[in-house]
């Protein structure tokens, strides 16, 4: 597939070409996220050396990357030995005095094999190229090696970055770019099952989506379906709880207490695992978004907010037995009778996406940075979004279903958000209604007076 929906990571990095001076950007994310493809994107027009970091031993890695400067400079003078070590290969570089970028790929293999690669390459930054012309890119997969070695406080390349970028998934907008030939049922069925992974999406590109994830997550030996199972024990030392914790989870367990009578582990261990967890993006602690000191809230819910993983643990790790066995069908037959909600949920949150971008593609459209969800003991508000600047909040209910959304939905929502306290004497109120059939006459007709945003499938009715 083409390449996509970068502009926002692309202009970073172009502003930052642009700048005089040195260069160290720090750029990461999960895998698969396509950081590698932005990478190349972005060096395309530069002159440019890139180098792919693998798990061999030290001395093999700085031949290799001799190898890549010989390459560049057609210098046959390079030693066949290649350089003595990493720094007498930016002295190299930085002695040339021209402005060239650099990129390590999968920094942290350099780190796994030789733990004083990070001190080396403070060295290097501080003799020779804080004062060069040098933009240096050090990217990686490992969220945690990458924060490690580079992005904690007492990691040596800590201050002397000028940039950092955590690539994210696309979001839902983006994923529709992807494959504009697609309904919007079978497009919202993709997202939820993959999310915004661009290796994951590509596996649906032209392809029918049942067939995609029959041939592609459910069948035994083909790369999704042990996907997971390599994720956690690349990025984990102790795989084996994470995987109960995660099962947890998938199972509809949500609050901590659950989550430990579930998997029988202590509670320590259930909550440090599930920091981690959140750390590498796979889970993430729900608080509901009015909440004034979130880290205390005593209301918070774990959840997947990787769909993938919360898609493979649902289908593929509870049904091993029968995908081992070749029944594929079988479970295909559940996911097509669980597809509704499971894309009621994606709604949901793909409703909360659009609320707090809307802004940033129309202007006239409120803006609302922080954007969640709100509920208590007896009520749940899917959308609601909070401008602690202006004192507004926006009510939303987001409803995947075959029926036009008709007057009931929108007139509960108003109850509802009378219990919500956040800013209720002087604030203003907004509300929005997303649904994927549309809605009914009177609805259309109250929207009007009660200034109501209607959203169908998540394109603001009017601005079609």
């Amino acid at each position: 597939m083409k390449f996509v929906n970068r502009e926002e990571e692309l202009d970073f990095l172009d502003k930052k070409w642009n700048q005089k001076g040195a260069q160290l950007i720090i750029l990461y994310g999960k895998r698969r996220v396509g950081k590698t493809e932005l990478s190349l994107k972005f060096c395309m027009d530069k002159p440019h050396i890139y180098y792919l970091s693998e798990m061999i031993t030290p001395q093999k890695q700085v031949l290799k990357f001799s190898e890549s400067i010989a390459a560049y400079y057609q210098d046959e003078f390079i030693p066949e030995s290649g350089f003595r070590d990493w720094e007498q290969a930016f002295k190299y570089i930085s002695a040339r005095n021209e402005k060239l970028l650099v990129i390590i790929d999968e920094f942290p293999y350099l780190a796994e094999t030789d733990p004083s690669i990070p001190t080396a390459f403070q060295k290097i930054w501080d003799l020779h190229l804080k004062s060069s012309s040098v933009f240096l890119i050090l990217l990686g997969s490992s969220i945690s090696m990458m924060e490690k070695t580079v992005l904690h406080h007492k990691a040596p390349l800590y201050g002397r970055r000028t940039g950092q970028l955590l690539v994210k998934p696309f979001s839902f907008k983006s994923v529709k770019t992807m494959f504009p030939e697609k309904s919007l049922e079978e497009t919202v069925s993709i997202y939820s099952s993959v999310g915004g992974t661009p290796l994951y999406l590509n596996q649906f590109a032209g392809k029918n989506y049942i067939n995609s994830v029959k041939n592609s997550i459910f069948t035994k030996g083909e790369p999704l379906y042990a996907e997971v199972d390599f994720l956690l024990r690349e990025e984990l030392k102790e795989p084996r709880n994470y995987f109960v914790i995660l099962e947890a989870i998938s199972l509809g367990k949500h609050k901590l207490s659950e989550i430990i009578n579930e998997s029988g582990l202590e509670k320590g261990t259930v909550s440090r695992y599930l920091s981690i967890l959140d750390s590498l993006h796979i889970t993430e602690k729900k608080i509901p978004v009015t909440e004034k000191i979130p880290e205390k809230s005593r209301k918070g819910l774990y959840v997947f907010s990787d769909n993938f993983f919360a898609f493979w643990f649902r289908f593929v790790f509870r049904n091993r037995s029968l995908l081992e066995q070749g029944r594929i069908n079988d479970v295909l037959g559940m996911l097509k009778e669980n597809l509704p909600v499971l894309n009621g949920t994606a709604y949901e949150k793909i409703a909360r996406e659009t609320i707090k971008s809307f802004n940033s593609y129309n202007p006239s459209f409120p803006e609302f940075a922080e954007v969640g969800g709100w509920w208590d003991r007896n009520e749940e508000i899917d959308v609601v979004g909070i401008n602690r600047k202006t004192n507004a909040i926006i009510f939303g209910e987001a409803k995947w279903s075959k029926k036009p959304m008709g007057t009931d939905i929108y007139r509960k929502l108003r109850e509802k958000a009378e219990h919500v306290e956040w800013g209720k004497e002087r604030r203003s109120e907004y509300f929005c209604l997303f649904s994927k059939s549309g809605f009914t006459k009177q609805m259309m007709e109250l929207a009007k007076p009660d200034n109501v945003f209607l959203f169908e499938g998540d394109i603001l009715i009017g601005d079609k």
